[in-house]
């Protein structure tokens, strides 16, 4: 498997967009502290994490290839399996969503949007006085980060989270890379 030294470097190459750094950064961090809760391969959820929006620049003006573009970078790559391949794209409706990484990546990659959002209008603009109540208050304002997916983020029902318990683990994961995200 791809060593996160060499998924970075991989990624810093194909994105050049600060934010989307961080985002990326952000769903790598919520993917780990998914696998870690659910028991699962915490190092592939996270490369998976790291990889997900590779194509993001290159297919803004064309959705329709986001994800398709990344999968096709990386099927020769033999560090990389085909599972972390398939999770890429069922995050982006390419693929019907049926393992359980799967579902973690379709519902990680809004609610850390999301999570930014909240964080950016608390006075403090930091994650650390961001609660779970505060968050799903806010999911309930659909004005509010409009482009954070919600039936997404609630989509974290098909890994036996309720939302609060997903917001939750969400948010420690975040937190627990804060510096990096200059948040």
């Amino acid at each position: 498997m791809m060593n996160r030294q060499d998924a970075v470097k991989l990624m810093e190459s194909k994105v050049t967009n600060i934010n989307l750094r961080k985002h990326i950064l952000a769903v790598e961090a919520v993917m780990r502290q998914l696998a870690r809760e659910l028991k699962q391969d915490e190092a592939k959820w996270a490369l998976t994490g790291l990889l997900h929006d590779l194509d993001y620049e290159d297919t803004k003006n064309s959705p329709e290839r986001h994800a398709l573009v990344t999968a096709e970078l990386l099927r020769d790559t033999p560090s990389v399996t085909a599972d972390i391949i398939d999770a890429i794209k069922a995050h982006a409706d390419k693929k019907e969503k049926s393992s359980l990484m799967e579902h973690a990546i379709y519902c990680a990659d809004p609610v850390t949007g999301f999570i930014v959002a909240c964080a950016l209008i608390h006075p403090d603009k930091k994650l650390a006085p961001i609660d779970v109540p505060f968050a799903r208050n806010r999911m309930k304002e659909k004005r509010f980060a409009a482009g954070a997916n919600r039936d997404a983020i609630q989509h974290c029902s098909a890994l036996g989270f309720d939302l609060d318990k997903f917001l939750q683990i969400s948010l420690d994961a975040m937190k627990s890379i804060s510096p990096e995200l200059e948040l």
